[in-house]
């Protein structure tokens, strides 16, 4: 008999996150447990505001198909009982780590992979003025690649300051919609002369389009525009690379099949993931290993962890033990 239960947890921030949208202190994340046979799988997703997802309604999501799951719900059921969201993703990832647990199997050997290695992962830094992102740069100036989330004016200002905080880190930009009503090329070209190598989302979802005359020196990476592969289809040829989270396309599941849909696509991709802890990246590192751009440092910005959190060292996120997943 397979038991479900859910809850909401929360988890403060190391210090306030800031980006275009707005400023995190803490981040409530939905925390999902499935016993089978005396066997515990556990899984977290974190609600993604800007598709209207909360945590109350990933809880109530849950409950509503908690008799399926109960009643022995496969991955592949999950993606008819359920839409893309925080809610799916949490209970996909559960039964991901109970198949492995059941089976003694990791979840990267159940699908093919070869033993995970360390991964490069992005190091975040928040929006802000030049001089305060210029100062954390200096702190990370030893990690190999940083991602500078940006907002829209004095963006080249703040790029130029840690450039020079940094001199030899790799860049790449998140800009989080917020260039609406800029010049889109002429910022890539500036931040291009800055060794900036990759830009996420410059317009807001559903305003693609106005990229369509948009000669850009750095390749642009889809994010807020594309959720899973239903929404896919409608970035080919605007975009060179899509940032894959699990959170929006509703688990490891699908976030598998939408990477290799990309690839058939000829698009880039780059695994990333909400503010979360190790429980909700562990997942995310799996898909990672597809990807040109891992971007898996949501814990680091958090004050505390789950018990056997994943491994970040220098500039690499090790694989999950089997204690914490998987």
């Amino acid at each position: 008999m397979r038991t479900l239960s859910a809850s909401i947890e929360r988890f403060p921030t190391r210090q306030p996150f800031v980006i275009a949208r707005g400023t995190k202190t803490h981040v409530d994340v939905v925390h999902v447990v499935l016993r089978e046979g005396g066997i515990m799988g556990q899984g977290e997703g974190t609600p993604i505001d800007y598709l209207g997802d909360t945590a109350d309604a990933a809880l109530a999501a849950i409950a509503r198909v908690g008799r399926e799951v109960e009643a022995g719900a496969t991955r592949a059921d999950l993606l008819d009982l359920l839409p893309a969201g925080a809610a799916r993703n949490a209970l996909d990832s559960a039964l991901w780590d109970l198949e492995a647990r059941a089976s003694g199997i990791r979840v990267w050997q159940r699908i093919g992979l070869p033993a995970p290695r360390p991964l490069l992962t992005a190091c975040t830094i928040s929006l802000g003025d030049p001089a305060a992102m210029a100062a954390e740069a200096g702190r990370l100036a030893s990690r190999e690649l940083l991602k500078l989330k940006l907002g829209g004016e004095g963006d080249v200002e703040r790029v130029a300051a840690v450039r020079r905080a940094a001199p030899h880190a790799r860049l790449i930009a998140d800009a989080n919609q917020g260039w609406a009503g800029l010049d889109v090329e002429a910022l890539c070209h500036a931040l291009h002369s800055l060794g900036v190598e990759l830009v996420e989302q410059p317009l807001p979802a559903g305003a693609d389009s106005d990229l369509a005359h948009v000669r850009s020196p750095l390749p642009l990476a889809a994010d807020e525009s594309v959720q899973d592969r239903a929404s896919l289809d409608s970035v080919v040829g605007r975009y060179r690379f899509l940032n894959v989270k699990l959170d929006k396309a509703g688990g490891l599941t699908e976030a598998l099949a939408l990477i290799h849909a990309a690839g058939q696509r000829g698009l880039g991709v780059m695994v990333g993931c909400m503010l979360s802890t190790s429980l909700g990246v562990a997942p995310a590192f799996v898909a990672a290993m597809h990807a040109t751009y891992a971007d898996l440092d949501g814990p680091l910005l958090l004050a505390r962890d789950r018990p056997f959190p994943l491994e970040i060292s220098g500039s690499d996120v090790h694989p999950p033990g089997p204690e914490l997943w998987g």
